[in-house]
């Protein structure tokens, strides 16, 4: 990656506007490419390979015939999770968020970086980043934590009465706030072991650099994965775009406003599936793409579409490396002097596409509770058993048996 990056981020998108061929429209000015400080270029890297990744186990887990994510909302999340986290806990994480080779200086600094350049960078775009940290009252959570969060994260941190019914609305009302209403309400309950709740918001709508005219739009087969052909609205223009072809795939790059965001749709080849594409795609074989993509003339016809999904990201984090961070044995010794774990990381999301643009939002809510309390155990000896009776500092065996059967006496 260069210094320079021209982020072309699957972040998050919708729309509304009037027709690229009003005369009162001024076609903005090419976006300036964000200047990264040196060596972050490696974190972009590792945040995409976290996004196919994350992709490819969303879809294996989850089974959904349609999976819109937000890989960029999903990490942040984490990175904030990731500064409370310690030891082998902390390691796994940095597995699966394929974190290496960074300070974690220069990791919280890259999501500082993405958090205040990526809103700015077009001016004709919408784009709202937000984070917030949620404490249940009198939980003592870590003054560095809460820190950390605000400097880099530019958390809104607020101490809640988990035990108010109407404490899940106060989150989801921030939700939908930051999500333009369409995320509104992504955290179904509190549970008496939470403590901590990190969530992540993003919003996007973006307008097309290049329009499709709504007259151009007629009904028109799309065969879905079964095989079966169903019927939608299909878009049409023909224009100039960045495009490119491989052995798996043909590749659409169409840009927004002034070019700082695009959407690069890509088209399974035939005899090949969205699958085998993602199976052999590495952020290195997209970052050759998309920085060597020629432009020419193509006819694009791409159908309208929407979708809205709510994952779980417990199975697909795991099946990533992040094991530790959901179990009993979780160290989470960075956000407070008590046994924490996560116990569920919700992903909500919502997408339309149509004529004009792109509108898109997505919430990811790390659910931080204190390690469950173990039953006490039971120990009936009411069945055949085993004994041994030993030296204790030394180990040795004194007496070793077995009663299949005890008589009263």
């Amino acid at each position: 990656m260069k210094k320079l990056v021209q982020l072309v981020l699957i972040v998050f998108f919708t729309i509304s506007c009037s027709n690229q061929n009003d005369p009162k429209i001024v076609i903005p000015v090419d976006a300036k490419p964000i200047l990264l400080k040196a060596g972050m270029e490696k974190r972009v890297n590792q945040d995409n390979e976290f996004a196919f990744d994350l992709l490819r186990n969303i879809i294996t887990s989850s089974g959904e015939t349609n999976v819109f994510i937000s890989p960029l909302s999903v990490s942040i999340a984490l990175g904030m999770a990731w500064n409370g986290a310690n030891g082998q806990t902390k390691t796994e994480m940095e597995t699966a968020m394929k974190m290496s080779g960074m300070t974690p200086d220069d990791i919280n600094g890259y999501y500082q970086i993405m958090q205040s350049t990526l809103p700015e960078i077009d001016p004709t775009t919408k784009l709202k980043i937000a984070n917030s940290l949620w404490y249940k009252n009198g939980f003592p959570v870590k003054a560095n934590f809460l820190k950390t969060n605000s400097d880099y994260f530019n958390a809104y941190i607020k101490e809640l009465d988990f035990s108010q019914s109407w404490a899940v609305d106060t989150i989801n009302n921030w939700c939908a706030k930051k999500t333009n209403n369409l995320i509104t309400k992504p955290l179904d309950k509190i549970d008496a072991n939470n403590v901590i709740f990190l969530v992540n918001a993003i919003y996007f709508k973006g307008i097309w650099r290049k329009q499709f005219e709504t007259k151009n739009t007629s009904e028109a087969n799309f065969t879905n994965e079964l095989g079966n052909e169903v019927k939608v609205n299909m878009m049409f223009q023909r224009d100039t775009f960045a495009y490119a072809e491989d052995a798996y795939a043909q590749y659409l790059d169409m840009p927004y406003g002034n070019k700082a965001f695009s959407m690069t749709v890509i088209l399974p080849l035939d005899g090949k599936t969205t699958t085998d594409v993602l199976n052999q795609m590495t952020a290195d074989t997209w970052s050759n793409l998309i920085q060597n993509m020629p432009t020419k003339e193509v006819e694009v016809y791409m159908p309208r579409f929407k979708t809205q999904n709510n994952f779980l990201l417990n199975d697909p984090l795991k099946n990533m490396g992040m094991n530790l961070a959901f179990t009993d044995l979780a160290d989470f010794t960075n956000i407070a002097d008590a046994s924490l774990m996560i116990s569920r990381i919700i992903h909500d999301t919502y997408i339309e596409v149509n004529e004009e643009g792109t509108e898109a939002a997505a919430v990811t809510i790390i659910e931080v509770g204190v390690t469950s309390a173990h039953p006490t155990p039971v120990f009936r000896v009411n069945k055949p058993f085993l004994f041994v009776i030993r030296e204790k500092s030394t180990g040795v065996i004194l007496f070793i048996g077995k009663m299949g059967n005890v008589a009263k006496y």
